[in-house]
């Protein structure tokens, strides 16, 4: 069966929900396919006796040779019609939905008998209309001829609204079976349910009402015994008839189209919100139920395209995806002032030959997990992972009001969560700022945005130093000289010296150990 989603999965509280067990779902359909046959039938009994006995009073069926007729022939028809259609159409829907009821895959024919059991149900409630037509016929046609075109009219009529009512209520009732169809991958061969709904209620409803006016009309006018008020009262029987059945019909035909509207309104109300996962029961083989499938294709879209988003965050960072996402890429870069952060295990050779792959896989992720949450905590960037190095970057894509005191608080933090919750590693940690060329590098197939620069290069430098004395990060001067006093006090010259690789010198900060700096607070991230 569907997984469970809703109460009103099939647009409908009284069809239950997607979730329902076998059995009940079973129950409910036969309680509601039997009901509706018997109230569209009941209808139909009351139209005829409405219109026989005041719409076409004239001429009458109420005489003496007819009483047999009337009070014997009718009844017992009526009563062997009911036994007769509730049964036949038993047996017809337990022998199609045979598939259903055993939870079976439905195969091409039997999605085929399935779809076709509404108009099969309502042909049988017509057969029945049109013995009890024939029948009548000619049993009042032999004892008074002019009985022939009163009985066919109505007879005639109210087994057409019987059989209109019918199908609607069924077609309504089958909800449940069809969305297993629709879900198994069958649907209509022809998508024309919402017109044929339509000219059903129409003829039934309006069409053949207003024919039976003209017909009473021109009767009246014909026959020279006939009187004004007869003409009057049959006229408005019929019309009143026209009226309460049009409005009956009209309701059905607009639930059945209402309901599929109002599950993709609600669908979309939910998506509005933030739920992506508004799957719909896709229970009408209409046009409407194409709408609801492509309600559920836009959904899972939406899934993918998050999906998608999600993964290109983690891979780029979130900041980078975003601004990719809202504009078109090129290469290329722009100069920004910003601070680069690097952190560079200690070991790792070492590391990598004396444990299993598994666990300095795991080693490394909580390594990283650590840098990642202090570096997103001061709204930096984490821009690379290079084998077990790390870069990160404060200041681009997003400007920040104290990119240096960002990286330094960060620096800060990182040794100290490494410290708490990754002992087997130790890492030099540098810390540089100046002007960099932030933006795409690569070629137009394939790009990655980073940061190029000789602050980067002095931060990678100065992480290789820190590994004397991992405990303590190291900074650049400019670096310290630029972050707020609130996060330079934490930090105190050291030496000055050329890094390799560079011909300029560095003044060279550390962070000075543990309750030298007081109980200063710890940097709060800023823009």
């Amino acid at each position: 069966m569907l997984a469970r989603r809703g109460s009103r999965d099939y647009g409908s509280i009284l069809l239950g929900s997607a979730g329902e067990s076998s059995l009940k779902q079973r129950v409910r359909i036969q309680t509601l396919l039997t009901a509706s046959i018997v109230a569209a039938n009941v209808f139909g009994a009351l139209v005829a006796a409405a219109l026989a006995a005041v719409g076409i009073p004239e001429p009458t069926v109420f005489t003496a040779e007819l009483w047999w007729v009337n009070f014997i022939v009718v009844p017992v028809y009526i009563v062997a019609a009911f036994v007769i259609g509730i049964g036949w159409g038993t047996i017809v829907g337990v022998r199609v939905l045979r598939w259903a009821i055993r939870d079976e895959t439905p195969s091409k024919r039997d999605a085929r008998r399935t779809m076709r059991l509404p108009w099969r149900l309502s042909l049988v409630q017509g057969l029945l209309w049109a013995g009890a037509t024939v029948m009548l016929t000619i049993m009042y046609g032999v004892l008074d001829p002019q009985l022939i075109p009163k009985t066919l009219f109505v007879v005639g009529l109210s087994g057409v609204v019987v059989v209109a009512i019918s199908y609607l209520f069924i077609e309504f009732t089958l909800r449940p079976v069809v969305a297993e169809l629709i879900s198994a991958g069958f649907h209509r061969r022809k998508r024309s349910g919402v017109m044929s709904r339509s000219v059903v209620s129409w003829i039934a409803g309006s069409a053949i009402p207003v024919i039976g006016i003209l017909l009473v009309v021109a009767f009246g006018v014909a026959r020279d015994e006939t009187s004004k008020l007869d003409l009057f009262v049959g006229v408005t029987v019929l019309a009143l008839t026209a009226l309460f059945t049009g409005l009956l019909l009209t309701l059905l035909s607009s639930m059945s189209i209402t309901g599929p509207i109002r599950s993709v309104r609600e669908g979309m109300n939910r998506v509005q919100a933030g739920r992506l996962d508004a799957d719909l029961v896709v229970y009408d083989g209409t046009e409407l139920g194409d709408l609801q499938v492509g309600f559920n294709a836009m959904v899972s879209g939406l899934r993918e395209r998050e999906r998608m988003r999600d993964l290109f965050g983690r891979h780029v960072g979130r900041e980078v995806a975003e601004a990719a996402l809202a504009s078109n890429p090129e290469l290329g870069g722009s100069e920004r002032v910003a601070a680069a952060l690097f952190v560079d295990v200690i070991g790792s050779t070492t590391l990598a030959a004396e444990r299993r792959p598994t666990e300095v896989v795991e080693i490394l992720n909580k390594f990283f997990a650590v840098i990642v949450r202090e570096v997103e905590a001061q709204d930096g960037l984490v821009n690379k992972f290079e084998g077990d190095a790390v870069l990160a970057i404060f200041g681009a894509p997003i400007e920040l009001a104290d990119p240096a005191g960002a990286a330094l608080a960060a620096a800060r933090r990182i040794v100290a969560g490494l410290a708490d919750e990754v002992p087997e590693l130790n890492a030099g940690v540098g810390v540089s700022f100046g002007s960099v060329v932030a933006g795409n590098v690569g070629a137009i197939e394939r790009f990655e945005y980073t940061v190029i620069g000789d602050p980067v290069n002095e931060s990678a430098r100065l992480s290789e130093l820190a590994k004397r004395d991992p405990s303590r990060p190291l900074a650049a001067g400019r670096a310290v000289d630029a972050a707020a006093a609130g996060e330079a006090r934490h930090w105190e010259r050291m030496e000055t010296l050329t890094l390799r690789g560079r011909t300029a010198e560095t003044v060279v900060y550390a962070v000075m150990p543990a309750g030298a700096a007081g109980s200063a607070d710890r940097a709060q991230p800023t823009r």
